[in-house]
């Protein structure tokens, strides 16, 4: 079985392509296939990768600002040529699925979501926006990639979601059934500390959907120490929002991050998530999460046992739950556990099973 990899950008380090470097472990042979690319800002697996770019890649500025190229970028992934592979395995949450596969060719997309920009946060995104320019031409151009995405969604063979979340997106937005296999947590680069240093966590991009800005004004009030690990467009405001008892370490290697999560309090997610790979890594620290009550984290926390939800979206909530949890003594043990049901092996399992399964069905 001939099989090539396509996924969307590969220019930071997140959980979609922690997922990619799953399948890249899976399928060794496999060519990979993406908008763009940024090898510098990735770990070393990629720098040894087969990797083929589309002509974006060579744009003058598009490293910095291949976003402006929405229009182009439907073109872009259309133009792979994928005509020499049997199996065409997408991994994608923009526009890595509307590659183009023909009758004899299986394509399964593993989708981490609906495109968010032109669906669920599409109005979100229009209240961000300052440039008045942008705010005139950017509804036009989304209304065209939003007919684009669902026709190219219908190109698809089968979808895998990654969360039960996104599989209710799936058949919303594509009115398209999906299998759900839920990404993997890597616990070989976790452990459990026996230490545990006063300060709660937070690892995120810094982003206005990831709500941070909720979490900083909890923990002004409670006057508690907190930690935030990621960087984003956003974090000048939320630098500005935060107290003295709020640290900002910006980007951190895998391996840094990993300390942070052994020996902090407790984890904090503060927006909702397609699924969300963070909470599972600080259970796999056997620590306890804090976690906004919808989206995906409903799907790896158990409430009580791995951690607590809260379900308004309000810093007085927040502050209630975050006194909650400070009181439970919880097992980092069974935390542990819970985390590693979400381990690598099954996953690749589930994954290969899968494609295996519909590839020969097709064939017959």
């Amino acid at each position: 079985m001939k099989l090539a990899i396509i996924h969307d950008y590969i220019n930071q380090h997140g959980g979609a392509e922690r997922v990619l470097e799953t399948f890249m472990e899976q399928y060794p042979e496999a060519p990979i296939y993406t908008l763009i690319s940024n090898l510098n800002k990735m770990p070393d697996v990629f720098k040894q990768a087969e990797i083929h770019n589309s002509f974006i890649q060579n744009i003058p500025f598009s490293q910095n600002h291949y976003k402006k190229m929405l229009s182009l970028l439907p073109l872009a992934v259309e133009q792979f040529d994928m005509r020499e592979y049997e199996v065409v395995l997408s991994t994608s949450s923009a526009f890595a699925k509307g590659v183009i596969t023909n009758s004899s060719q299986t394509h399964v997309c593993y989708c981490h979501t609906p495109m968010r920009y032109v669906w669920d946060l599409y109005h979100q995104y229009m209240d961000e926006l300052r440039n008045p320019i942008f705010k005139w031409v950017l509804p036009r151009v989304l209304h065209k990639i939003r007919l684009w995405d669902y026709a190219t969604a219908q190109r698809v063979d089968h979808f895998i979601a990654n969360s039960n979340n996104v599989a209710k997106r799936i058949k919303k937005y594509y009115g398209r059934e999906s299998v759900v296999i839920h990404p993997p947590v890597n616990l070989e680069q976790f452990s459990i500390s026996d230490k545990i240093e006063d300060y709660f966590l937070i690892v995120s991009r810094l982003i206005p959907y990831k709500r941070i800005d909720l979490i900083i004004e909890a923990f002004n009030e409670l006057k508690w120490p907190l930690v935030i690990i990621g960087d984003g467009y956003d974090r000048k405001r939320l630098e500005q929002m935060a107290g003295s008892t709020i640290t900002f370490l910006g980007y951190q290697s895998d391996e840094v991050i990993a300390q942070y999560y052994s020996k902090c309090r407790g984890f904090i997610l503060g927006g909702e998530e397609d699924f969300g790979i963070t909470p599972l890594e600080a259970q796999a620290s056997g620590r306890p999460v804090l976690a906004y009550g919808k989206g995906g984290a409903l799907e790896t926390v158990i409430e009580g046992e791995t951690g607590l939800f809260f379900r308004d979206a309000r810093v007085s909530c927040i502050v209630e739950k975050l006194k909650q949890m400070s009181t439970i003594q919880f097992d980092s043990n069974h935390i542990y556990q819970h985390a590693a049901s979400f381990n690598k092996q099954r996953f690749q399992k589930q994954v290969h099973q899968f494609i295996e399964q519909v590839h020969n069905k097709g064939v017959q």
